[in-house]
């Protein structure tokens, strides 16, 4: 599994969030590479970033830096815990409030369909 960004340690803590509970790489849609957040995504692809689509929330998208196990975007984003439920490593709890740079959203899927109203 391809994994970039910007000064990336072994755990996926970058140059841009290094705190102990930073131990995540996300995989976007666009170019199926995890990444440990968007401005590493930023710095090092290509290309505009695609959050992972809605239709793709039961596949792996989300690494855990601290034992490697891979997670669902469904089972991140449905998760009580702000921990990985392999190892237990705790996972930064700030990143929720910008899911929607990493998953899509339903209000950009209902969007995308043609339903302006939300």
């Amino acid at each position: 599994m391809p994994l970039r960004g910007v000064a990336v340690d072994p755990e996926t803590r970058c140059a841009h969030w290094d705190d102990p509970v930073d131990v995540i790489a996300l995989r976007f849609g666009c170019c199926e590479t995890y990444y440990p957040c968007d401005a590493c995504h930023d710095a090092a692809a290509d290309h505009e970033a695609v959050p992972w689509p809605r239709e793709r929330f039961d596949e792996p998208a989300v690494l855990c830096g601290v034992c490697g196990t891979t997670l669902t975007a469904r089972e991140y984003l449905e998760s009580d815990d702000d921990a990985c439920p392999a190892c237990g490593a705790a996972f930064n709890p700030g990143c929720r409030k910008h899911r929607d740079r990493y998953f899509e959203t339903e209000d950009a899927a209902e969007s995308e369909n043609g339903d302006e109203s939300l």
